[in-house]
C-alpha cells in the first residue's frame, strides 16, 4: 500500500474507533437537505496526483440546539476594523488566476479539491471567493457565491455545511460547519462589498461574521476569547478534554477586517488569543502547534488526535505573515522547519519526537516557506514565486495563490529579484 494513503488510513481506523467520524463514515442515517436545495450536477472527477489532509471533523454530525448567546462580547467598538492594505485587484494581473480558475472553479461556481474526491467545501468556497476578489474578478466571485448559497447554506441559521460531495444523495451528509469557511466566506464578502460597493454583500456578511459571533466564539475563558472549530463537537460540553480548538482556524487577516461588519464583537481579542495560544503550543522538541488542541487545563494535543503537525496546521504561519503580526519568535520554529532541503517539500511532523512522518512535495506548497522567510527576514521570494502550475491539486496551488496575495499586500520588497 502506498505509504501516504496508509497513513491516512490509520488516521480513519484510529478515528472510527474513538467515535470520532461523523455520521456518513460510520453509515449512519444522513441528514436531508433543507427543502429546495438545489443539487449541483455530478461532474467528473479531476485527476489527482496527491492525497490531501483529512476533512473528517470530530463533532457529531447532527445540529443540536445552540444557546443564542454563546459570545459575549466585549465593549461597544472592541471589534473595530483594522486598517489593511487593499485585497481588490491584488492579482489582477497575475495569470495564476485564470490557470486556478479553469482548473478548480467548474461552470456553476463549485470549488473542487482535487485530492479528495473531488468534493467541495466551505473553506475551498471562501479561498475561491477571496480569490476572485484578488483578481477583481465579479463574475466569478458572484458564481461561485451563488453556487455556496444554494448548497452549502442549508443549515437552520446563516452558517454554512461544510461539506458537499458530488458521489453522495443527499450531497451534504453532515450539517455541522466549520468556522474557518464561515470565516473566509464573512471574510470574501466583506471584501467584495468594500471593492464593489454592493449592500447585499455586505449584508450576507454581517450575518455570517454575527452567527459566528454567537455560537462559536467564547468570551469568558481562562484563554482568552476563543474560536470553537464548529458549532457542535468541541466545547467542554462536548468532550471530556474540551474545549478543542485548531489553531488554522484563526485567520488573522480576517479578524482584522470583519469589524466592518460586525463591530459588537471581539475580533480583536481573537487576535491577541491566537498569538498567546500560538505561544504556549510549542510541543515536543520541533516546538510546533498540533491540528487539535486541548485546552482543558494547560494547552496540550488533543486526545484521540495523532500529535502532528500536518496539513491544517501548515496554514498557521501563512495567517501570520498575510496580517502582518506577531514577534521574530513567533516565525522561528516555521523558519527552522522549513529551511534547507525542507524549503522544497514541507514536512508533516509528529511533534512527539520531531521525526518527519511525510512529505507534501507538490511545488504550491514551498511557497508557504518563501512566505515565512520573507515576513520572517525580509528574504526576496525564489524567481517562481508565482509560476502556478496546472498540473497541482486544488489544495497546494490554493496556498501558493494565498501566498502570492499576503506578500503582494504586505511585502512587496520580497517580490524584488
Amino acid at each position: 500500500m502506498n505509504p501516504t494513503v496508509q497513513h491516512r488510513l490509520s488516521h480513519l481506523v484510529l478515528a472510527a474507533a474513538l467515535g470520532l467520524l461523523p455520521a456518513m463514515a460510520l453509515g449512519q442515517t444522513t441528514p436531508k437537505p433543507a427543502q429546495g436545495q438545489r443539487q449541483d450536477p455530478v461532474e467528473e472527477p479531476m485527476r489527482e496526483t496527491e492525497t490531501r489532509r483529512e476533512t473528517t471533523r470530530p463533532g457529531p454530525s447532527a445540529n443540536p440546539a445552540v444557546p443564542p448567546a454563546v459570545a459575549l462580547p466585549s465593549g461597544p467598538g472592541s471589534g473595530r476594523a483594522e486598517a489593511a492594505p487593499s485585497l481588490a485587484g491584488i492579482l489582477a494581473e497575475s495569470p495564476g488566476w485564470p490557470t486556478y480558475r479553469a482548473r478548480f472553479v467548474t461552470a456553476q461556481g463549485r470549488v473542487v479539491d482535487t485530492a479528495n474526491g473531488s468534493i467541495s467545501h466551505s473553506e475551498g468556497q471562501g479561498y475561491g471567493m477571496l480569490l476572485a476578489v484578488a483578481a477583481d474578478d465579479r463574475a466569478t466571485f458572484e458564481r461561485i457565491w451563488g453556487w455556496t448559497r444554494a448548497n452549502l447554506m442549508v443549515r437552520s441559521d446563516a452558517l454554512l455545511a461544510w461539506r458537499w460531495a458530488p458521489d453522495q444523495r443527499p450531497a451534504v451528509g453532515d450539517l455541522n460547519d466549520a468556522t474557518d469557511g464561515d470565516l473566509l466566506v464573512a471574510w470574501a464578502l466583506t471584501e467584495a462589498a468594500e471593492a464593489w460597493g454592493e449592500g447585499a454583500y455586505r449584508t450576507a456578511a454581517r450575518r455570517i461574521a454575527v452567527e459566528v459571533g454567537r455560537k462559536a466564539m467564547l468570551f469568558k475563558d481562562p484563554h482568552g476569547a476563543l474560536l470553537l472549530p464548529a458549532v457542535a463537537g468541541f466545547s467542554a460540553a462536548d468532550r471530556p478534554d474540551g474545549p478543542l480548538v485548531n489553531l488554522s482556524y484563526w485567520v488573522f487577516p480576517a479578524f482584522q477586517r470583519l469589524g466592518l461588519v460586525a463591530p459588537e464583537y471581539d475580533w480583536q481579542g481573537l487576535i491577541r488569543s491566537g498569538l498567546d495560544l500560538l505561544r504556549q503550543a510549542r510541543f515536543g522538541p520541533s516546538r510546533l502547534p498540533t491540528e487539535w488542541i486541548s485546552l482543558k487545563a494547560e494547552p496540550r494535543p488533543a486526545d484521540g488526535f495523532p500529535a502532528l503537525f500536518s496539513y491544517n496546521a501548515i496554514r498557521v504561519p501563512l495567517y501570520l505573515a498575510w496580517a502582518g503580526i506577531g514577534r521574530e519568535a513567533d516565525y522561528a520554529p516555521f523558519v527552522t522547519l522549513w529551511s534547507g532541503a525542507a524549503q522544497d517539500r514541507l514536512p508533516i511532523v509528529d511533534t512527539r519526537d520531531g521525526r518527519a512522518v511525510e512529505w507534501l512535495s507538490e511545488k504550491g506548497y514551498a511557497s508557504l516557506s518563501s512566505l515565512v522567510d520573507c515576513a520572517a527576514a525580509g528574504k526576496a521570494v525564489p524567481a517562481d514565486f508565482e509560476t502556478v502550475r496546472d498540473s497541482e491539486n486544488y489544495y497546494p496551488t490554493t496556498l501558493q495563490l494565498l501566498s502570492m496575495v499576503a506578500v503582494r499586500m504586505r511585502y512587496a520588497s520580497c517580490l524584488k529579484r
